[in-house]
C-alpha cells in the first residue's frame, strides 16, 4: 500500500485547521495560543505529551528577561556579541527582549505563575521551573480552544500543487492509526537534535522538524554551531552546567585538573576523558548561601546525589559530557521574515527548531536566551501563520495535496528489515557523539565522518521503511542522519574557530571574511553558501513569492 493510499484508509483520522503547530514545548504552546488569539482554528500535534515532554519540561531555566531601560538592554546585548563571533543581529535581540518582557508579564498575570518575590514584594521573573511553567502553558492552550493531539508524531508535511505547505500527516500512537491535518499554515516547533545522547529531557529532540522542512525546500542556518556538550554526573542524565561554575575538577588520582572549567576549559575535560577515561568534580567553590540557593533553584540536580549518599559540595564524583547538539547550539531552520517565516510559503519555525543565530550568533543560547527565544519566536510564528492562513480563507482546505516525506517512508529500493532504524541510529551516534569528532573538531576527522554519513543516507534512502508505530522511529533515524550531515557540511565550510565552533586545524584563526552566517541545505546532495542577504533582506521577496503561490493555490 502506498503512503498516499495509507492516509486515505478508512481508519485515518482527519482534521482541519487554519494553523497546525507541530511540537509541544514552550515555542509550540506559545505559537498555538497566539494563533488562536488571532482567530485561527488551531491543532497542536506533539510526539509526546504536550506540557511534559522536552528539555524545558524536565528542568528549570533562566530567562533573558531585562527591564526596558536603555543602559541595561545595551549591556545585555553587548555581552553576547563577542561570544557569538559577532554574528547576532541587534534588531532581533531588541525584538526578543521586548517580546519576552511582554510574555513574562502574561505568564505572571494570565497563567498566574508563582514567581518568587524579593524583600519588597516584587516578583523575580528571571527564571522558570519547567514542569510548572509547561503545566500552565498546556492549560492555557486548552483554554484557547486548541485541539491537542498528544502522542501523535508528525511524519511528513503536505504540500499543494504550487509547493505551499498545506498540512501534515502522522500517526496516533495510542490509537494506532494514521492521521492528517489539512491546514492553511504550519508552525514547526519540534526542538533541536541531541542525537539520543540521554541529556535530560532531550530524547524527543531528534531533528524531526529539520527533515520535514528540508523535504519541502527549506534551508538551515548556523548548523556548524551544533557541538554543544553539557556536563553531567556520570551516573545521571541531569545536565545543569551552570552549577559547575562552582566546581573544581580533578584527575582520577585526586590531583587537580589544570585548565578545566564549565565555561572555559570544557575541552580540557573532554581530552582528559578521552585520554584517561575519568574526570572527577566537586562543587567546593560555593558558599553556604550559594549552596542553599542552588538546592532551592534546581532540586532535581541534587536528587541523584542524595539517593547515592553523595554530597556534591564535599565529595568527589565522576562527570561526563553529554551531547546537546542543536538543543543548546544555535543552528536550525533558516528564517526569512520577522514573523518567523521560512523560505517555503505556509511554513514557519520557532524555538530550537529555528536558528538562534539572530540573537546568539555562534555561541550557545544556554537556558535563558533559548527560553526567551522560544516564547518570542513562538508568538511571532503563531501570529504569522494565522495571518497566512487567513489570507487563504476557505481555499486552504480545498487544495489538492501531496505528502512530501521520503527517507523512512518511501524507499527507492527494496525495503530492509523492520528494525533497520536501530542500525541507522547507531551509525549516526558513532559519528556524532565522540568528543574527538564533533567537539574537538578537525577537518581530517570531519571529512571521512561526513563521507560515512553521506553513504548512510543513501543506504537509508534505498531501504529504510516502516509503517504505523515504527514509522516514527524510521523517520527519527532519517532526521538524525540528515542533521548530522548538515552539521558537518557547515563545519567543514567554516575554516576558522568562531563561537562554539572550534577547529583544531584552525585553532586561533578568526577570519574576517567569515563574519557572515552560513546557509546549508539539500538532501541527497548537500550545499552550503554564505548568507549575503540576512534574515530581513529576503523577507520582502519571500513574502511576495508566498502571495504569488497562495494565489496559485486558489
Amino acid at each position: 500500500m502506498s503512503q498516499q493510499n495509507y492516509y486515505d484508509d478508512v481508519l485515518t483520522e482527519h482534521h482541519e485547521a487554519d494553523v497546525l503547530v507541530v511540537g509541544g514545548g514552550p515555542a509550540a504552546t506559545w505559537a498555538a495560543v497566539k494563533a488562536a488569539e488571532a482567530g485561527s482554528r488551531v491543532v497542536l500535534a506533539d510526539k509526546g505529551y504536550c506540557g511534559s515532554s522536552g528539555a524545558t519540561a524536565a528542568a528549570g531555566t533562566g530567562v533573558w528577561y531585562v527591564p526596558p531601560h536603555p543602559e541595561e538592554r545595551e549591556a545585555a546585548m553587548a555581552s553576547r556579541e563577542g561570544l557569538g563571533g559577532h554574528l547576532a543581529d541587534r534588531r532581533w535581540m531588541a525584538r526578543v527582549l521586548d517580546q519576552t518582557w511582554q510574555n513574562m508579564h502574561e505568564v505572571a498575570t494570565v497563567s498566574r505563575y508563582p514567581f518568587p518575590v524579593d524583600t519588597a514584594g516584587r516578583q523575580l521573573r528571571r527564571g522558570l521551573q519547567g514542569p510548572e511553567y509547561m503545566r500552565r502553558m498546556r492549560v492555557r492552550v486548552q483554554r484557547a480552544g486548541v485541539t491537542v493531539l498528544d502522542h501523535s508524531p508528525v511524519l511528513e508535511l503536505l504540500v499543494d500543487e504550487a509547493g505551499v505547505v498545506a498540512g501534515a500527516a502522522g500517526h496516533r500512537r495510542q490509537a494506532d492509526r494514521p492521521f492528517t491535518v489539512r491546514a492553511g499554515a504550519v508552525v514547526l516547533a519540534t526542538g533541536g537534535c541531541a542525537f539520543l545522547s540521554r541529556a535530560l529531557g532531550c530524547d524527543v529532540n531528534t531533528g524531526d522538524g529539520y527533515l520535514l522542512a528540508a523535504e519541502v525546500g527549506a534551508a538551515m542556518s548556523g548548523m556548524e554551531f551544533s557541538n554543544a556538550y553539557a556536563l553531567a554526573p556520570e551516573f545521571t542524565s541531569v545536565t545543569k552546567t551552570a552549577y559547575y561554575a562552582f566546581a573544581t575538577f580533578y584527575h582520577a588520582d585526586g590531583t587537580e585538573l589544570d585548565g578545566a572549567g564549565s565555561k572555559k576549559g570544557r575541552s580540557v575535560i573532554a581530552r582528559t576523558l578521552l585520554d584517561e577515561g575519568t574526570v572527577l568534580a566537586r562543587l567546593d567553590r560555593a558558599t553556604e548561601a550559594e549552596r542553599r540557593a542552588m538546592r532551592l533553584g534546581q532540586a532535581n540536580f541534587f536528587l541523584p546525589f542524595d539517593r547515592l549518599g553523595i554530597d556534591p559540595f564535599t565529595d568527589l564524583f565522576p562527570v561526563t559530557l553529554l551531547a546537546e547538539g542543536t538543543v543548546r547550539g544555535t543552528g536550525g531552520i533558516r528564517l526569512v521574515g520577522d514573523d518567523c517565516a521560512t523560505e517555503v510559503p505556509g511554513l514557519y519555525a520557532a524555538g530550537d527548531a529555528a536558528t538562534r543565530e539572530l540573537i546568539c550568533g555562534g555561541f550557545t543560547g544556554g537556558g535563558s536566551h533559548n527560553a526567551a527565544w522560544a516564547m518570542s519566536s513562538g508568538t511571532w510564528a503563531g501570529r504569522g501563520a494565522a495571518a497566512f492562513a487567513s489570507a487563504l480563507g476557505e481555499r486552504a482546505h480545498a487544495r489538492r495535496v501531496t505528502p512530501a516525506g521520503r527517507v523512512g517512508l518511501r524507499p527507492s529500493g527494496t525495503p530492509g528489515p523492520a528494525d533497520e532504524h536501530l542500525a541507522v541510529v547507531a551509525e549516526v551516534r558513532r559519528e556524532v557523539l565522540p568528543y574527538d569528532k564533533n567537539y574537538l573538531r578537525d577537518g581530517a576527522v570531519l571529512e571521512p565522518a561526513l563521507e560515512r554519513l553521506n553513504d548512510l543516507w543513501l543506504r537509508a534512502g534505498s531501504s529504510l521503511r516502516a509503517t504505523g508505530e515504527q514509522a516514527m522511529r524510521a523517520r527519527r533515524a532519517a532526521a538524525m542522519t540528515a542533521t548530522a550531515r548538515w552539521m558537518y557540511t557547515a563545519a567543514l565550510a567554516r575554516t576558522e574557530s568562531r563561537g562554539m565552533h572550534k577547529r583544531a586545524d584552525h585553532p586561533r584563526q578568526i577570519d574576517p571574511d567569515f563574519r557572515h552566517r552560513l546557509i546549508t541545505g539539500g538532501l541527497d546532495r548537500l550545499w552550503t553558501r554564505p548568507d549575503t542577504t540576512g534574515a530581513t533582506g529576503a523577507a520582502g521577496a519571500v513574502a511576495s513569492l508566498a502571495g504569488e503561490r497562495a494565489g496559485a493555490a486558489a
